[in-house]
């Protein structure tokens, strides 16, 4: 049955881009064959089928065939539209799962450094604990952790002090178990490519009771 529904979808969507929601649009079973990709046979028997469940009109002269799409039809069409509605228009979050592990105290030096400091306060909304959480990403999960490459995310600038220069990075807000922070990523690391490092205004290990092995799971927002 699920099936059958989904093969009149896929003509009752052929038909209202034809704007047969609104006008009784002129077609020929060969001519909605050619647009579906099926065979003729195909394309007569959906027709007659949406006939049958009250989904569309069909007059048939000896001028062609003429159809229109019915309230009922309107109705499944919307349905459809709705659960789009649901997919597209909801907060776009991944969520991605990895093993905390420790550093070597890198993360410390750099979220002190107050040229990353100040943007991440202006950027990100919070003050950061002086350190980052780091967070082996889990195999099975590395789609969505190449996704963050992709992703422009909210831009940290890069700056130069007297003797070096520190590069961009790029964060993305995040939740992590109800607690606010961001993931950050260096635009340039010699990280491997699993590694997460997350930023919050609480120290996450303390607060969220973590040690080295747990795997928690981090709601990133694009």
């Amino acid at each position: 049955m699920h099936l059958i529904v989904e093969n009149m979808l896929e003509v009752l969507k052929t038909l209202a881009l034809m704007n047969a929601t609104q006008r009784v649009v002129k077609i020929s079973s060969k001519e909605l064959a050619d647009k579906i990709g099926q065979s003729l046979q195909t394309a007569a028997r959906r027709l007659k089928d949406l006939e049958e469940e009250g989904l569309i009109e069909r007059s048939l002269t000896k001028d062609g065939q003429y159809v229109v799409i019915t309230e009922e039809g309107m109705k499944l069409l919307y349905r459809e539209y709705l659960d789009y509605k649901k997919i597209f228009e909801r907060e776009d979050v991944v969520r991605i799962r990895g093993r905390i592990f420790s550093g070597v105290g890198e993360g410390r030096y750099y979220v002190s450094l107050e040229g990353y400091r100040k943007q991440f306060i202006e950027k990100l909304g919070f003050d950061p604990y002086p350190g980052t959480l780091n967070m082996r990403v889990l195999k099975e999960e590395m789609y969505f952790r190449k996704r963050l490459d992709e992703e422009d995310g909210v831009l940290i600038d890069g700056f130069k002090t007297e003797d070096r220069t520190f590069g961009e990075v790029k964060a993305f807000p995040c939740r992590i178990k109800g607690i606010e922070g961001a993931v950050v990523i260096p635009k340039r690391t010699h990280y491997p490519k699993d590694i997460l490092e997350l930023i919050s205004p609480v120290k996450l290990r303390d607060a969220l009771g973590l040690k080295d092995g747990d795997v928690i799971e981090v709601e990133v927002l694009l």
